[in-house]
């Protein structure tokens, strides 16, 4: 797993987990899967002829099936932010729900601008040091955005 619920701890304390969640494990599961298939989606982009433009092309399964020191910091430290903002909709405890809306506001951001997506579109995107699938081999049809000539002389014969 990319994430545990004990790595939450550098985000929220274990008392306010525990009493957010009134020890119930699975919240917590819930809240960790929805922020990494969040993340996922950001680096994941969907099979449009736009986004054949050189954007990068990463491995997912790769980076979410790292463990321990292999993982990527960055990604997840956005991850931890965006599991506790979902754990934190639950209740609150002693946690200032605008810091916590602010860590989710910025990770957002940060995934639009390494999509390219949202306010970000006309920009490049940010590169992140993750492993990249194979590019498409340019000679193939799935790799050219357009197609050059006619359709067949049509002809009524009757």
């Amino acid at each position: 797993m990319f994430l545990t619920a004990d790595e939450l701890k550098s985000v929220a304390y274990s008392y306010q987990l525990e009493d957010i969640t009134e020890g119930d494990n699975t919240i917590l599961a819930m809240a960790i899967n929805s922020a990494v298939e969040q993340v996922k989606s950001y680096l994941n982009p969907p099979d449009m002829k736009r986004y054949t433009d050189g954007r990068p092309r990463y491995d997912v399964a790769a980076i979410f099936n790292a463990a321990g020191e292999s993982r990527n910091p960055l990604l997840l430290e956005l991850t931890k932010s965006l599991a506790v903002y979902y754990i934190l909709r639950l209740a609150n405890v002693d946690i200032i729900n605008q810091k916590v809306q602010d860590g989710y506001d910025r990770a957002v951001d940060y995934l639009e601008k390494v999509a390219a997506v949202g306010k970000y579109i006309d920009s490049p995107p940010l590169r992140l040091d993750l492993p990249l699938l194979p590019s498409p081999d340019p000679d193939s049809d799935e790799a050219k955005p357009f197609r050059f000539g006619s359709r067949e002389k049509f002809n009524h014969d009757f």
